[in-house]
């Protein structure tokens, strides 16, 4: 579908995915969820690309994006989202090597410049036989957390093909996060002040400038997507799920030990049995949404979203 097709949907649906290196299987064993209730709703043939209008990722994201949406010889999309998490346990070994403390300072800029991709392109056919054209959008500098970006590509496409801004009341994004570190205070302003540039990389094991850049431009995204359903009375059509108790390996980037692997596993498992949350704008923490059930329980009706929405589109 292309961009210029979307002013005259009833609904546009989004899929957002962090960046966060190994960890990218949290976000994975979620999507293999989903993917799961689609195909019991809507057959076994039905895949995410089919329900999906725009699919951003960052980082790891972008790898679970492409996934997702690469097209095999038949133009149908190579893998179903229970392969993700395999592909995670098979080869984040090789693609997120372990950096050593005595070359990280040399490799810190290649960690703390992420770059902008543009949007690239792909045509999957959808198990209906009609071809489809995705955006990967890759949410670069501008945020861990490019449900913003997938948001602004939309409005900026239909801007191009004279039409209106995007309303968000017509927008159904589900945003998915790789988990961050629990929060425990570790960094005082007093003792910052006072560090030097080796003290900002790397301080006693933890690396205060990369911890910045990834959990407040991923944090301040949320709120302000948040902050825009939420003022137009339209909440139930934002999921964020993440993670935020991470603690010790399972919140790094690139310990890629089995027994790691197998743990980030777990806690996405974990993750869809906690009861749905949502941020409070004005203390910018998670809080328990009354009455919403899990994130499990939100996944289960979004897919009936989806299938309805798509049904919806055919029908048309």
């Amino acid at each position: 579908m292309a961009i210029s097709g979307l002013a005259k949907r009833k609904m546009v649906t989004v899929l957002s995915i962090d960046g966060g290196g190994i960890r990218g299987i949290i976000p994975g064993t979620i999507l293999g969820f989903l993917e799961s209730k689609l195909q019991y709703l809507d057959g076994p043939s039905a895949r995410l690309a089919d329900y999906f209008d725009i699919i951003a990722g960052t980082s790891t994201g972008g790898l679970v994006t492409t996934m997702l949406t690469a097209p095999n010889k038949d133009n149908r999309p190579m893998y179903e989202a229970k392969d993700i998490n395999n592909f995670y346990l098979e080869q984040a070994p090789k693609i997120f090597p372990q950096k050593s403390r005595n070359n990280f300072l040399t490799s810190i800029q290649n960690v703390v410049a992420p770059t902008y991709l543009p949007a690239h392109y792909f045509e999957v056919k959808d198990n209906q036989g009609t071809t489809r054209t995705f955006d990967l959008v890759d949410g670069g500098i501008a945020a861990n957390n490019p449900t913003m970006m997938a948001i602004s590509h939309i409005n900026r496409e239909m801007l191009k093909h004279d039409s209106e801004p995007m309303d968000a009341t017509r927008l159904l994004v589900l945003s998915l996060g790789t988990g961050t570190a629990k929060s425990e205070g570790k960094y005082s302003a007093a003792a910052a002040s006072k560090w030097g540039l080796i003290n900002w990389m790397f301080n006693s094991g933890s690396t205060p400038l990369i911890d910045m850049f990834s959990d407040a431009s991923s944090d301040m995204v949320d709120i302000h997507v948040s902050t825009l359903f939420q003022s137009l009375n339209c909440k139930d059509n934002y999921i964020r799920i993440q993670d935020d108790n991470l603690s010790g390996e399972e919140s790094s980037v690139d310990i890629a030990t089995e027994k790691n692997l197998k743990r980030l596993v777990e806690i996405g498992k974990a993750l869809l049995k906690k009861p749905l949350s949502r941020v409070n704008l004005d203390t910018g923490r998670y809080e328990k949404s009354e009455r919403e059930g899990t994130y499990e329980d939100a996944l289960v009706d979004f897919s009936k979203r989806l299938v309805e929405g798509r049904k919806l589109r055919q029908n048309n």
